[in-house]
């Protein structure tokens, strides 16, 4: 019990201050949103109205007072889940705007994720029962090769050959002229519309994977417990893949939780190469107007969701693990 305690406790003092850098981070930039909206109407060259500039940050709700005031202002609107309105999407609320592009996201990144780990532990674990074969070989060489290469950079090379060249696959947005709904026609044009953006990323994601269950499965064959089930005469396939694979395993599983953020992160740049209308291309809009509210929320809901998964991969390996629960008793 006390080691769910302290976990709990740890998620719940990141989360306080994840909420608070949150908070500042936005803040620390130059630069004034009803400004920068000001100047998007009237153009990049026309003089600016003080009268103008106060009005709309009037109107977009633009936080004022002393820093610790808008903290506890900020405090407060989240307890009451009231995460203001949209700078870029006005008169629209955060939470609207971020409920139209969590969807793609989730089925993008979801769908991506478990099947990178699906395909890289199971590359890794041939990979390290077939260790120096020509099958270890391909695999490891290969893993480090794709590894070095971007998922931006995938993107563009995907978009250039399957896109403009070949015209096999759309190359922006989500949907062409369908109604969004439970239609087919619908389902098959964001289908059509995912196919690049998640294939960019399942290029690059499985990586870490394979590498990571290969080269901890190799050392878990050299372990006393893999010489003893050997020795009883048990069959090698059962040797590697029901008692070394089992083991490595485990830390695949916080890994498979911190992975997440990191996955996201690749999202925000081939959402911006497909124009994907996910939370990726959302941040970047955000980042660019200054939409402080958005970006925000963007960021407590990413790292949220990061700290979230981390915390059930934690409790779930005390449950697969019971040596981490009597090592921090």
């Amino acid at each position: 019990m006390r080691y769910y305690v302290r976990k709990i406790g740890f998620f719940l003092l990141t989360l306080w201050a994840v909420v608070t850098l949150n908070f500042l981070i936005p803040r620390l930039q130059p630069g004034d949103p009803a400004t920068k909206l000001v100047q998007r109407l009237a153009g990049r060259d026309a003089a600016l109205d003080p009268a103008q500039v106060k009005a709309i940050r009037a109107m977009l709700g633009a936080p004022d007072g002393s820093l610790w005031s808008q903290y506890v202002g900020y405090l407060g609107q989240l307890l009451h889940g009231d995460l203001g309105l949209s700078y870029t999407y006005y008169p629209y609320s955060v939470t609207a705007v971020i409920g139209q592009g969590i969807w793609w996201t989730l089925v993008l990144v979801t769908a991506t994720q478990v099947l990178s780990f699906l395909v890289g532990v199971t590359l890794g674990a041939f990979a390290a029962w077939r260790r120096n074969s020509r099958f270890d070989t391909v695999v490891t060489l290969g893993s480090t090769f794709l590894g070095t290469l971007q998922p931006f950079w995938i993107a563009l090379l995907l978009l250039y050959v399957l896109g403009y060249a070949t015209g096999i696959f759309p190359t922006s947005g989500g949907y062409a002229g369908a109604t969004p709904g439970w239609n087919w026609l619908f389902l098959k044009e964001s289908f059509e519309h995912t196919v690049l953006p998640a294939v960019a990323l399942l290029i690059v994601t499985p990586i870490g994977w394979v590498l990571g269950m290969r080269n901890t499965m190799v050392m878990n064959l050299g372990e006393d417990y893999i010489r003893l089930a050997r020795a009883k005469g048990l069959p090698d396939r059962v040797v590697a893949l029901r008692y070394a694979a089992r083991n490595a395993l485990l830390p695949s599983v916080t890994g498979f939780a911190l992975a997440l953020g990191g996955v996201l992160g690749g999202a925000i740049l081939v959402e911006t190469a497909f124009d994907y209308p996910g939370l990726g291309r959302l941040m970047g809009e955000a980042v660019q107007n200054k939409d402080y509210p958005l970006l925000q929320a963007l960021l407590l809901l990413t790292t949220t969701g990061v700290l979230l998964a981390n915390l059930v991969a934690d409790l779930l390996y005390g449950v697969l693990d019971p040596r981490a629960r009597r090592a921090q008793a």
